[in-house]
């Protein structure tokens, strides 16, 4: 079993993974910042309950999402959509291009429906695997393939400035047909 000091590190190496989680969930920087405050004071309390050997990051997440859920439950309404786009272009060079593609994606992503937000979320961003992802989302890994797959050809076009409900097939090869 692991000691106390380095569960807190692995605790502490996840804590980018789960910020970014927390913040296209929330969609609110307090909230944020809140919920992965309490995910971390959960995990810390309940550390005899994770199992060693097992994806400590996916364990994390679930505690993250449940958080948040719980959380939208009692308050009995969703949280309003706030984009702090100062704090998300400060990583990276520091240059405007950087900073205009990073807003450009945030914005699209917000436009996503949100299990497609959330899937590309946990396999893009994150770095989960479909199976964790999937595991996480409490869904088959096939239904976790396919929101990333519809959500990166909708980023594409949404990037691209088309309207993605305009041409479903946008972002395919000529030639493919939709697998819908």
């Amino acid at each position: 079993m692991k000691s106390d000091d380095q569960f807190s590190q692995d605790i502490i190496d996840n804590l980018p993974n789960l910020r970014g989680y927390s913040h296209i969930l929330a969609r609110d920087h307090a909230l944020a910042e809140d919920l992965v405050q309490d995910t971390i004071v959960r995990a810390l309390t309940y550390r005899a309950q994770f199992q060693p050997g097992t994806n400590l990051r996916g364990w994390l997440t679930i505690i993250l999402r449940n958080r948040y859920f719980n959380q939208l439950r009692s308050c009995g309404h969703r949280a309003e959509v706030q984009m702090d786009l100062e704090r998300a272009s400060g990583g990276g060079s520091g240059g405007q291009e950087e900073s205009l593609e990073l807003r450009d994606l945030r914005r699209a992503l917000v436009k996503l429906p949100h299990a497609q937000r959330e899937a590309v979320t946990l396999v893009g961003a994150s770095g989960l695997s479909y199976e964790e992802a999937a595991k996480v989302t409490d869904c088959a890994v096939g239904t976790v393939k396919s929101r990333v797959s519809r959500a990166r050809v909708q980023l594409q076009a949404l990037l691209d400035g088309e309207d993605p409900r305009a041409n479903p097939h946008s972002g395919q090869p000529l030639g493919r047909a939709c697998a819908a």
